[in-house]
């Protein structure tokens, strides 16, 4: 039986950073048909990547270094050595001796010591970077192709149409003040619209919070409630999102949902919207720091409610939402 060629990807980080890759792996996918792909990632969004068709396989792994190597060995699908891996994860060296240990014939990846490869760049969108990661190791890559299809997944009654108000984000640099989010939903349901607050189960008391204060019944809340599937098909109903700097921000991106995203320390330069889709709304006060910091950003203090909700007044009516597939 003639062994199947294995091509294997690394991106075992967030939502967000899932997202963003979709072009690239796209672009796998079309340079290696007659290879099985099989995508590295985190348990929190394997179920996203698998039910996208990002690849033909999904390996969960929260460390690259303890699971890469378990490529290697015979599978159901797939028996043989890696042919070919890409280094979608970083700069490196650490994961590509991950990948590496692995013994791909070909590893893509940004050059450093030991490997060769395209430079890597500090100021440059992620999107754009993996695109040319592939492109200047001879693979064709589109950042245009953003998009995901709808997931197959209900959605709770009333979230059709309705604005997703997401408070929460991974660090408290960018987490804009509870009593914010609250006055922005509060403005949201007097101006008629439905509201609906998601999060992560740790964000579940943040959201009830707002919640409260905004005056919504306890059922508008939605955080904890949902896993990356579920939260991607509430993103796709929705009629608005707005969010900070975070991973349902690229979840509004991908399923085209008009959004409001409220930038802090990192520059939508970098991992904002695509300018070229008028349907999104970045607001940034021009000031960098620091992502990880463990209080808020000055510069994210500095985007008041009313800019918030100007912007929500600007952004175009959603498209109307395809019906999942079957």
């Amino acid at each position: 039986m003639r062994r199947q060629p294995v091509l294997v990807v690394l991106r075992a980080l967030g939502l967000g950073d899932l997202c963003t890759a979709v072009p690239a792996l796209r672009a796998l996918a079309d340079a290696y048909p007659r290879h099985r792909r099989v995508l590295l990632t985190t348990a929190g969004v394997a179920p996203l990547a698998a039910a996208a068709g990002l690849a033909d396989e999904v390996v969960t792994t929260e460390d690259p270094r303890s699971r890469v190597h378990s490529v290697r060995k015979p599978h159901a699908m797939y028996s043989g050595s890696v042919d070919v891996a890409v280094n979608l994860h970083g700069k490196g060296p650490e994961s590509h001796r991950a990948l590496l240990a692995a013994g791909p014939r070909r590893l893509i990846a940004f050059g450093t010591a030991g490997v060769p490869g395209p430079a890597w760049r500090a100021d440059e969108h992620e999107v754009h970077r993996w695109c040319r990661l592939l492109r200047e190791s001879g693979v064709p890559a589109d950042p245009g192709r953003l998009d995901l299809d709808l997931p197959a997944a209900p959605v709770p009654d009333g979230v059709a149409g309705s604005t997703v108000v997401h408070p929460g984000a991974a660090y408290p640099a960018r987490r804009w003040p509870a009593a914010r989010w609250a006055a922005v939903a509060r403005a949201e349901a007097s101006a008629g619209r439905a509201v609906v607050v998601t999060g992560g189960a740790s964000e579940a008391g943040l959201a009830r919070g707002v919640a409260a204060a905004a005056g919504l019944p306890s059922s508008a809340v939605l955080a904890g409630a949902t896993g990356v599937v579920e939260l991607a098909a509430v993103v796709g109903a929705a009629g608005r999102v707005v969010c900070g700097d975070t991973g349902v921000a690229h979840l509004a991106t991908a399923l085209r949902r008009p959004s409001v995203v409220l930038f802090g320390p990192v520059p939508p330069s970098l991992w904002g919207p695509p300018p070229d889709r008028p349907w999104h709304t970045a607001l940034w006060a021009g000031r960098t720091g620091d992502p990880w910091a463990a209080s808020v950003d000055g510069g994210l203090l500095e985007i008041g409610v009313d800019d918030v909700l100007a912007a929500l007044d600007g952004l175009p009516a959603a498209e109307p939402v395809a019906a999942a597939p079957a």
